[in-house]
């Protein structure tokens, strides 16, 4: 028995057959597609983290079956546009027209990619716009944190496990790359994964195969891999923390994404698309006094892009008014908007905090940033939590930073 799925052609009464699939195989397609979304929602990981994602499977799921029942594009109605690759990405300065060539040159081969860059940089939806233009469309996107599992597990959610094959396995689990497979995985901060998992994951780029933990049988899968990480890779493979050969495979082809401080054209855009996300998410409509909006487009945003959204999405939720201005900043945000004025100022003077000569801009910016962090750590009784959300940043970010200027607390 065969089950055809069509559409009414537009000149005449006939339909025309799309597809020829048997009963058993398209059952087959939607246990596996309902397979994957159940692995999301039983693993491990944040409630809010696995519904994004469980939420990203089942929209790739209807993607794919509007593909085949409209292979043309043909719906009779036009695509939302949050199934364009580009939809997501805001930005028309060189740097970012730099990138999304780079999507389109990518987008149809089957190489691995490295998106490079700082942190809030908007890694992952570069990620999911090569993947949406790319002929995998259909299939599905998943997403993996790498940084924020331990090594036992990354290795389970990279490559599943068999039922027992350790305490609290009480089934068999798909990993990721199963989910994955016809589709596109990302791996999120691939510079944080262990030497043991750095193997184990040369080896499935290498031969396309692996085993579950537990398990002894070969698993074959048909993978598109991206990966992305703020780290410099080349320091760390000098250093022997990251292998060389896996960098070289992870490595094939590079698209480095700019900071927002690279692309400062972009910033009065990026606050205009944020204000009419978050004012149709919470039904308000905040608007921007001159005044603010020339603040914060001056501003050098340490956070990049992540940063931006959370102070606008801030101001959103958190205004009195509709029409704000730096006068009429809400009370919880008038900390981080002093700070922000000042560190404005020092960047109009050329100087430095601390009133030394005249730095180049790199070194400027990491020692206003440095001061920045330093205020809010005391002004906040060095709890990190606290300067996080005064600087708009998350309390990693903040750990990472205080390691990376050498600040330690009292």
């Amino acid at each position: 028995m065969s089950a055809k799925l069509g559409r009414r052609d537009r000149t005449g009464g006939h339909v025309v057959s799309v597809t020829d699939l048997t009963e058993e195989e398209r059952l087959r397609e939607e246990v596996a597609a309902l397979e994957a979304i159940e692995a999301v929602l039983a693993g491990a990981g944040a409630l809010q983290q696995k519904l994004t994602q469980a939420l990203d499977l089942t929209r790739d799921r209807l993607r794919r079956l509007r593909a085949k029942m409209f292979p043309g594009g043909e719906s009779g109605e036009s695509l939302s546009t949050q199934e364009s690759g580009f939809a997501s990405l805001v930005g028309e300065s060189p740097a970012m027209l730099e990138v999304y060539q780079a999507i389109r040159r990518v987008s149809h081969s089957q190489a691995t990619v490295l998106l490079r860059g700082e942190s809030g940089t908007g890694k992952e939806l570069v990620a999911k716009a090569i993947h949406v233009e790319g002929p995998r469309a259909g299939g599905p996107f998943i997403r993996l944190h790498c940084a924020a599992l331990t090594e036992t597990l990354l290795e389970s959610e990279l490559f599943g496990h068999e039922r027992g094959a350790f305490t609290g396995a009480v089934e068999t689990r798909k990993g990721r790359f199963e989910q994955a497979d016809g589709g596109t995985l990302f791996l999120d901060e691939i510079g944080d994964i262990p030497p043991t998992t750095q193997v184990k994951l040369l080896r499935v780029l290498q031969e396309r195969c692996f085993e579950r933990v537990g398990g002894n049988r070969s698993i074959s899968v048909d993978v598109r891999l991206i990966a992305a990480t703020h780290r410099d890779l080349e320091a760390m493979v000098r250093s022997g923390a990251f292998r060389e050969d896996l960098y070289y495979r992870l490595n094939v082809v590079p698209i480095t994404l700019p900071p927002l401080r690279e692309r400062a054209e972009d910033v009065p855009l990026l606050i205009n698309h944020f204000l009419a996300r978050f004012n149709r998410e919470n039904r308000r409509q905040v608007s921007l006094g001159d005044d603010l909006l020339a603040l914060m487009s001056s501003y050098h945003w340490p956070g990049n892009v992540r940063e931006l959204q959370n102070c606008v999405e801030r101001l959103v939720v958190m205004a009195e008014r509709d029409r704000m201005t730096i006068d009429t900043v809400p009370p919880s945000l008038r900390g981080y908007f002093a700070d922000m004025r000042h560190v404005a100022r020092e960047e109009c003077s050329g100087g430095t905090l601390a009133g030394k000569e005249r730095l180049p801009l790199g070194e400027s910016l990491q020692e206003i940033e440095r001061q920045r962090l330093l205020e809010a750590l005391e002004r906040t009784g060095w709890v990190q939590a606290r300067a996080a959300r005064a600087l708009g940043l998350t309390p990693r970010q903040v750990a990472y930073k205080m390691k990376k200027y050498g600040i330690r607390g009292p």
